[in-house]
């Protein structure tokens, strides 16, 4: 659920089996799903004003095939898509990104890594918005962090802060989302994206790591990155605009 309203996933497949097994397993799992045959369908129910949270869709479909239907409906403003097909090529992937799908899963594929994919991006849709999207320099306690230079430095000697890339990353999520409970997937859809395996947990090892060079640095923002129990972690301080 989202804010309380039922999540809807609208499955368009062609393959009766694949549909009624896959709708079976998401209404299990706690979705409402929409079941269609083809873009017909799809169109049929966006004009009666309804609009799914998510669409599954198939690649191979008579007719509108789903890279024509995935294009629509990004031009349109439409819900986030996870495409599912047979093409396993890398152009095949390419091209499906291209027309704006947002995830892309091969068949033969696993209920639950879809499930996963299908979670990843009703988070990413629905995540927060950073408190700065242009670029500029954010200060929190003693350590300042210039998002264009990608850089992190403390104190009035502006003393640089060396941390990987996967790091500033990770920092740059809560410096730009303060006071909130990140939750670990939040974290690593936001820091890794589709890179990021269904059942990774590398985001404790990199908050770790992301202390101890703070710590190790001698900024006092280490202890404000505060582990929530069986939630997350949050950044508990405020954040504000730096001095140029």
């Amino acid at each position: 659920m989202i804010d309380g309203i039922p999540t809807i996933i609208a499955i368009v497949e062609d393959d009766d089996d694949i549909r009624t097994q896959l709708a079976s397993y998401l209404e299990e799992e706690g979705y409402r799903v929409v079941s269609l045959d083809g873009g017909a369908g799809l169109d049929r129910l966006l004009a009666t004003g309804a609009r799914p949270n998510l669409v599954v869709l198939d690649w191979m479909l008579p007719g509108e095939d789903g890279l024509s239907i995935c294009r629509r409906l990004r031009e349109a403003g439409g819900p986030p898509v996870v495409m599912l097909t047979a093409r396993d090529e890398d152009i095949d992937r390419v091209l499906g990104l291209e027309m704006g799908a947002d995830d892309y899963v091969s068949k033969p594929f696993s209920s639950r890594v879809l499930l996963a994919r299908i979670r990843a991006v009703l988070r990413r849709a629905n995540g927060a918005a950073p408190v700065e999207t242009a670029p500029g320099r954010l200060a929190v306690a003693d350590l300042v962090v210039d998002l264009a230079a990608r850089s992190v430095s403390i104190g009035e000697a502006a003393t640089e802060v060396p941390l990987t890339s996967a790091e500033y990353d990770l920092l740059h999520c809560f410096v730009t989302r303060p006071q909130r409970v990140l939750s670990r997937d939040q974290l690593l859809d936001w820091t890794r994206g589709r890179k990021a395996d269904a059942f990774d947990r590398t985001i404790d090892v990199q908050v770790s790591r992301l202390r101890h060079k703070l710590d190790d640095a001698g900024s006092a923002s280490a202890a404000l990155i505060k582990t929530v129990r069986n939630a997350g972690y949050i950044l508990a301080a405020p954040v504000k605009a730096a001095a140029p």
